[in-house]
């Protein structure tokens, strides 16, 4: 998961590989497995184009996967494929120079630019593929958009029927406020 300078030296020149790595081969997802956030099936696949654009290398592609996740509402577990895509660039150092800013210029760094440092004349992948895995990652882990979920009161699976349960709604002492209506001066 490497990209060697050498192989795209002239501007405008792209680079496309491809890889498949398992998951292991990333820490934080290893982490995340071995917590039992998530369970990543499958290998990450990953493609990508990298071109050169002066200093910077612009890398594009997409990654894919099976993951198995636990349902935010019922707590099965279900299966899904994790598809995303992703534009990362790469840069020796920030671009212009240091001679040409004023003296009332504030200085920002390379992640509120979006830019990814790399030293040397090779770039690792392996922390943006892992980024990019973890964003795809769905924020709330539903098995489908019509889950009910459990029943608050027996917990009971309410996908698989109504468990007889009286779910009404709790005391909302504040009820009688919605009808209030002020004068607008």
């Amino acid at each position: 998961m490497h990209i060697r300078i050498e192989q795209i030296k002239e501007e405008g020149q792209e680079l496309a590989l491809e890889f498949e790595e398992p998951p292991a081969v990333f820490p934080v997802l290893s982490e995340m497995i071995s917590r039992e956030e998530c369970n990543i099936l499958s290998p990450i696949k990953t493609t990508l184009r990298a071109i050169r654009i002066d200093d910077m290398i612009a890398v594009k592609g997409h990654i894919n996967t099976r993951v198995r996740l636990s349902c935010g509402r019922c707590l099965k577990e279900y299966e899904t494929p994790l598809h995303s895509r992703f534009d990362l660039t790469y840069v020796h150092r920030i671009p212009g120079s240091r001679e040409d800013e004023d003296q009332d210029e504030v200085e920002i760094s390379a992640a509120q630019t979006g830019l990814i440092y790399f030293e040397g004349d090779d770039i690792n992948l392996q922390d943006g593929i892992q980024e990019q895995v973890i964003l795809a990652l769905p924020v709330k882990a539903l098995c489908n958009s019509h889950c009910k979920g459990l029943c608050p009161s027996c917990g009971a699976d309410l996908n698989a029927g109504e468990c007889g349960c009286n779910r009404r709604p709790a005391d909302n002492r504040f009820a009688v406020l919605k009808n209030l209506k002020l004068d607008d001066k």
